[in-house]
C-alpha cells in the first residue's frame, strides 16, 4: 500500500502547476509590453536561457532517481537561474515598462522554483546530507531512471502542459522577435 506523501502531492500537484501557470502570465506581460519592438530578441534570448535553467532540473525530478547529484546540479541550476532571473530584468526595465504586475509574477517565478527545490532536499534529505559529507548513507551520484516511475497520465499532462504554457508562448514570442527585426 503507498504511503501519504504531502511533499509529492505539493510539488506535483500545486507547485508545478502553479509554475507553469506563471511563466504563462510572463509571456501575457512580454506580450502586452511589446517586447518585440522595446527589448527584441535579446530578451527573448534570456527567458529561452532561464527556460533551460528550470527545464533540465524539472525534467531529473520527473524521470530521474534524486540523488546527490541530481541535488547538486538543481541547486547550481537554481542559482543560475536566479542571476539570469536579474539580468533579465536589468535589461528589461532599460527598453520596456515592467508592470507591478509583471513584478509580481516575477516574484512566482523565483520563489515557487525555490519551493520546488526545498520540496525536493526535503523529500530526499539523507541524499541531500550525503552530498556535504553527512548523514547515514553514502552519496550516490549515477545518473539511474526513477524506481518508481510518475504516472504516465501525469507525466503526460506535464509535458502537454510545459509544450503549450511554455514553450509555444515563448517560440511565439521569438517569431514576433525575428519578424520585428527583419523590419527594421
Amino acid at each position: 500500500m503507498q504511503t501519504f506523501d504531502p511533499q509529492m502531492l505539493l510539488l506535483l500537484y500545486f507547485v508545478l502547476p502553479v509554475w507553469l501557470l506563471a511563466g504563462f502570465a510572463d509571456w501575457l506581460c512580454h506580450r502586452a509590453t511589446d517586447i518585440e519592438h522595446t527589448t527584441g530578441l535579446k530578451e527573448t534570448y534570456i527567458h529561452i536561457l532561464m527556460f533551460l535553467e528550470m527545464g533540465l532540473p524539472l525534467l531529473a525530478a520527473l524521470f530521474l532517481d534524486v540523488n546527490a547529484l541530481v541535488i547538486a546540479v538543481m541547486i547550481v541550476l537554481f542559482f543560475c537561474h536566479e542571476a539570469t532571473a536579474l539580468w533579465d530584468v536589468h535589461y528589461a526595465v532599460t527598453a520596456r515598462k515592467v508592470t507591478p504586475i509583471e513584478q509580481h509574477v516575477h516574484s512566482f517565478l523565483e520563489r515557487v522554483p525555490l519551493m520546488a527545490l526545498l520540496l525536493v532536499i526535503s523529500r530526499h534529505w539523507p541524499q541531500f546530507l550525503a552530498r556535504w559529507g553527512r548523514g547515514d548513507e553514502p552519496a550516490r551520484f549515477a545518473l539511474r531512471l526513477r524506481a518508481e516511475p510518475l504516472p504516465t497520465g501525469y507525466i503526460v499532462c506535464v509535458l502537454s502542459g510545459i509544450f503549450l504554457l511554455e514553450m509555444l508562448p515563448y517560440l511565439e514570442e521569438y517569431w514576433r522577435g525575428k519578424k520585428a527585426r527583419r523590419r527594421t
